[in-house]
């Protein structure tokens, strides 16, 4: 069986005009994951990686294979890309929020994200410029099939919380829902690990942080 590595992407710039963009410590994260892997990818290296198109997950892989010595060019999946916050805050909230820059307001957006996440997920709500909640689970199941019928030794993805939340949920056959509370709580640059065969994929480990477990990178986890 092969193993198929997930990786939730590094520190984004939340609250900042564009969060598509890695934060010094994302980039930082990213690197050191690379570097924690390195051993073990030379024991057994990946075949193959894929990502999807955002800048967050161009700027995470390119610091795991910095960490890593990765030679590899990542197949683009856009079906990996993350739901639009933004678009589905304003599905349900089309007045304008103020910039999360307290734990309060903090705590707001997050809040109205579990509501718009709900709507989405029961079609009550079709956020502009989104796919339905059934083609944005459909492209992360094409993402998982590509890996167990194409190959039999070891993959990296490189995605996001949403994407990877959702890929877990269909492994472990879960509401919709519970992929909600999966995403809201996996951190930056988490490893998700699935072991997989021709037909099926089973779950291994969820939200890790080995690269980041001493005193010296205690301040490095994060969650946005």
């Amino acid at each position: 069986m092969g193993t198929l590595y997930l990786v939730r992407h590094g520190q984004a710039s939340f609250g900042a005009d564009d969060y598509d963009q890695l934060s010094p410590l994302g980039r930082q994260q990213a690197v050191r994951l690379g570097e924690y892997l390195r051993p073990k990818l030379q024991d057994k290296p990946i075949e193959a990686v894929m990502m999807g198109s955002l800048k967050r997950h161009r700027q995470t892989w390119e610091g795991i294979a910095e960490g890593a010595g990765l030679p590899h060019t990542p197949a683009v999946w856009p079906g990996l890309n993350e739901y639009d916050s933004h678009a589905l805050i304003e599905s349900i909230h089309p007045e304008p929020l103020a910039k999360p820059d307290t734990p309060e307001l903090y705590r707001h957006h997050f809040r109205l994200l579990r509501d718009a996440l709900q709507a989405w997920m029961a079609g009550r709500t079709q956020p502009r410029g989104m796919p339905s909640y059934a083609d944005f689970v459909g492209g992360i199941e094409a993402a998982l099939d590509h890996v167990r019928q194409s190959h039999t030794g070891d993959v990296m993805i490189v995605s996001s919380g949403g994407p990877i939340s959702t890929a877990v949920g269909r492994v472990l056959g879960t509401p919709p829902e519970t992929t909600i509370e999966l995403n809201l709580r996996i951190r930056n640059t988490a490893l998700t690990e699935f072991v997989f065969n021709p037909k099926r994929h089973m779950l291994l480990t969820y939200n890790t942080l080995p690269h980041l477990d001493s005193d010296a990178h205690k301040d490095w986890v994060t969650f946005a």
